[in-house]
């Protein structure tokens, strides 16, 4: 990670940042009044992007909840820079394991509370999207397809996002996190949900956020996964839900090991067991609840 080339005199202390997978160099920053922040540095070339995420950070901010608050945006030395306010506490990945299972659910359902304010942001004309990601996923699954990382076994999920891709996309658009998982989320030290990393945010269908559950969520604490998805939908979801989330986790499940291909073996064998697992908990996607819901 390049060094900050530029400061400010109220900084006393700037350090990286290296955890996540954004392009974006971050560092942590205190301040002389004893504040913590944290700086984002894009190159210049991202300007309208950035732009973008800033306004719709500052969006999410107005619905109150405890998140990366933001401060300040501009450029300098050819660098786009966004300062935002530092979310104290552990990340929830790590907390969830040494909690109780009623206190990993309260989590859960604070979590899915969170998002479902995010959602229910009316959306500007302006951000409504032209096409749903129905190609793209297909493509992407083509990709997986023709790799050299295939599993074998894998055709009935093959076939299952390509029966079913229709499913996706059936919701109104919303404005999404985009990478909502327990990753991204901070166990502040009063037992409240931090929000932070929202560089992924977009608008689109509201049911895609739950996959990373799947994912990321499950293998930490299964009474969190079952919390965020009951506090959502104020019980349990609708068949219509599991249905889309199930093309969802199929696919994300079979092309996250092509998109780890980038990042080495040690990312791709993470990928292949978070694959077989859903395997597993969808019956190779013969069904449509995943096991451990229940």
């Amino acid at each position: 990670m390049a060094e900050l080339s530029w400061r400010r005199p109220e900084w006393r202390g700037v350090e990286p940042v290296a955890k996540g997978w954004s392009k974006d160099q971050k560092f942590r920053i205190r301040t002389a009044a004893g504040e913590t922040l944290l700086l984002r540095l894009s190159d210049a070339s991202r300007l309208e992007a950035k732009q973008k995420e800033y306004e719709i950070i500052r969006k999410y901010a107005a619905l109150g909840f405890p998140m990366s608050q933001p401060i300040d945006f501009g450029v300098e030395d050819g660098q786009v820079y966004m300062l935002l306010s530092w979310v104290d506490g552990e990340d929830l990945e790590t907390v969830l394991p040494r909690l109780s299972e009623a206190e990993q659910d309260r989590l859960g359902r604070e979590a899915g509370l969170i998002l479902k304010r995010i959602h229910s942001i009316p959306v500007d004309p302006a951000d409504q999207p032209k096409q749903t990601k129905r190609e793209r996923k297909l493509w992407q699954l083509t990709q997986y397809e023709q790799s050299q990382l295939r599993l074998d076994g894998d055709e009935t999920a093959v076939q299952y996002v390509k029966d079913n891709i229709g499913l996706i996309w059936s919701q109104p658009p919303v404005y999404q996190h985009g990478d909502f998982h327990p990753g991204n989320l901070i166990y502040q030290p009063d037992g409240s949900i931090g929000v932070i990393d929202f560089n992924r945010w977009e608008v689109g269908d509201p049911w895609e956020e739950f996959y990373k559950l799947q994912s990321f969520g499950k293998e930490v604490s299964v009474p969190y996964c079952v919390g965020q998805i009951n506090a959502y939908f104020d019980g349990e979801p609708p068949e219509d839900f599991w249905r889309v989330l199930a093309v969802y986790v199929a696919w994300s499940s079979l092309y996250s090991i092509k998109w780890a291909e980038q990042f080495g073996s040690e990312e791709i064998a993470g990928m292949v067991r978070r694959c077989k697992a859903a395997f597993a908990d969808f019956d190779d996607f013969r069904r449509v609840v995943p096991r451990w819901y229940k």
